[in-house]
């Protein structure tokens, strides 16, 4: 084919969609900390999706109208720093192709290589061996390759741009030296390779089509009767086993069980007992699984819906009669523990999320116009949710938002106890970047896979002690777990300690820490009911 038209190109957006759909869970399970909330297909999902649906409603039949409506929307609907970058990719292709009714195949190889170079832009420190990698090497080798080869066919160079990401991706491990110890490659990379894939395959005369929610892992985002969006049940529960299900129990065929109804699926055994966590718009049948396997020690069951359209659907008369302050403080948080201690330090909006579920570009933005204050300051409180909020504030130009580089709960807590509302901003600033700089972060979770990683044998199952980035400890005991943490944390210049207890943990295990800690070292120590999934315990020391 010698161009591409709008219908194609809508034809070539759905299918990128619903392959990366199809694939969501495999994406995912890519992710390198073996911890329980490997997320990149899921971010990466929500994004296009967000984007692609608003294409697919956009009436021109102009390639470059259409790509404009899904740059937007994927702009909007950007999570995680997989999602942010694959927003920045289809700018940069929108900028190449803005005005065109049709592209050619000269056209459409320079519309990749723009997106790699506008990605690239947006990321202030790019690392190799990562999505960015895959665009750049696959993007640049395909343009050299169009015009070496005077090519003029769109499905040629389709089908390069595909052969060379996936050989890009292949190379990832070299580049990452952390993806070869792990074996696995880039999960952003290869969520990439996959719409590309998508594409190929409409140009081709057979577009992807959407498996049932199972596979494709709509649990996040499921068309339900009526065509409205919902974002589904954050179902968890741990099983003891009856002796029954102790013979025949296997997590491979309940992980496929559970995919009949939902996605983002993690499922533990550890002798007798289990640990499950999805998402689904059918709650009651994930019970109904696990009764069959055995007995509830612990069930929860949130509502996604209302927490995302907590931050969606703000409340008109209470944005109208915001009052103006100097500052406005925004931050994120999971667990109501945690939501309230960064109320009572100030914070202004509390937007739910986190590791299970990193807030959008929209989110943030909706958080900013709720406010009205002269200068905006966001604490993202996790490294990969940064990008969204920096690109809150591209969108939001006219107005003075800091993006604090806060990448855990404790450097948000201290950064916001610094927080002065009567000084000016540099001096809040300085305080404030001072106090991220300063604060140890420590997280304890459990293992949803076996692995290596710097040298430190990982088993599912067992509990984990992450120290910043890295994973001192791995045991099958969670206080032994975080013991060994406390110890590679503390030191003589340790002063205080902020110990978060989470859903998996209890009081009594807490302050049995916090007597561990007194006995160790001479620190004030703050216990807290964080009520946070995920990670049973959230340490800060200063």
């Amino acid at each position: 084919m010698d161009r591409i038209n709008g219908q194609l190109f809508k034809e070539m957006l759905r299918s990128g969609m619903n392959n990366l759909g199809n694939q969501q869970q495999k994406v995912d399970a890519l992710n390198v900390f073996p911890v329980p909330d490997g997320d990149t297909g899921t971010n990466m999902y929500l994004t296009v999706s967000n984007g692609v649906k608003e294409a697919l409603a956009c009436p021109s039949d102009s390639v470059g109208e259409i790509a404009k409506v899904l740059s937007r929307g994927l702009l909007m609907g950007a999570r995680g720093n997989s999602g942010v970058i694959t927003s920045q990719i289809f700018r940069g292709f929108y900028q190449a192709v803005k005005g065109l009714n049709e592209v050619d195949a000269v056209q459409l190889a320079h519309a990749l290589v723009n997106g790699s170079r506008v990605a690239y832009k947006a990321v202030m420190r790019p690392v190799e061996g990562t999505i960015l990698t895959v665009i750049r090497e696959a993007a640049d080798y395909t343009y050299a390759y169009t015009m070496t080869e005077d090519v003029t066919d769109c499905e040629k160079v389709m089908a390069r741009m595909v052969q060379e990401a996936k050989e890009s991706l292949d190379t990832t491990p070299q580049l990452l030296p952390v993806l070869a110890e792990v074996g696995v490659v880039d999960s952003g990379g290869y969520g990439l390779l996959v719409i590309l894939e998508g594409f190929l395959k409409a140009m081709q005369g057979h577009p992807v089509e959407k498996e049932d929610t199972s596979a494709a892992g709509e649990n996040a985002q499921t068309k339900v009767e009526g065509g409205e969006e919902e974002f589904g049940f954050c179902t968890e529960f741990i099983l003891h086993l009856s002796e029954q299900g102790m013979k025949h129990f296997s997590e491979t065929s309940f992980r496929d069980e559970l995919a009949t109804i939902g996605n983002s699926i993690v499922c533990v055994q550890d002798e007798d007992l289990v640990k499950v966590h999805v998402h689904t718009l059918e709650p009651a049948t994930a019970i109904k699984m696990g009764k069959r396997q055995g007995k509830f020690l612990k069930l929860k069951i949130e509502n996604m819906t209302e927490q995302h359209e907590e931050i969606l659907n703000k409340d008109e008369a209470i944005e109208k009669k915001a009052e103006h302050k100097k500052y406005g403080l925004i931050t994120v948080a999971a667990g109501d523990g945690i939501k309230k201690m960064f109320e009572d330090l100030r914070c202004d909006v509390v937007i739910g999320g986190g590791q299970t579920m990193n807030p959008s570009t929209e989110d943030f933005v909706s958080a900013v116009r709720s406010l009205n204050c002269d200068h905006i300051l966001i604490l993202p409180n996790n490294s990969n949710i940064i990008l969204a909020a920096q690109q809150a504030a591209d969108v939001l130009e006219d107005q003075d938002i800091q993006v604090l580089p806060t990448k855990t709960i404790p450097q948000g807590l201290s950064a916001c106890i610094l927080f002065n509302p009567d000084a000016d901003l540099e001096t809040n600033l300085a305080e404030m970047n001072e106090a991220i700089a300063s604060t140890k972060s420590g997280e304890v979770t459990y293992a949803v896979r076996d692995t290596t990683i710097d040298g430190l044998e990982v088993r599912a199952g067992e509990f984990m002690g992450i120290a910043g980035k890295k994973i001192v400890t791995c045991v099958p005991d969670m206080m032994n777990a975080a013991k060994n943490l406390l110890d590679s944390m503390l030191d003589e210049d340790s002063e205080v300690v902020t110990l978060i207890y989470g859903e998996d943990a209890l009081k009594e295990q807490a302050e049995a820490l916090e007597s561990y800690i007194t006995d160790k070292c001479d620190s004030e120590v703050e216990v807290v009911d964080g009520k946070q999934p995920v990670y049973s315990f959230i340490i800060g020391v200063e």
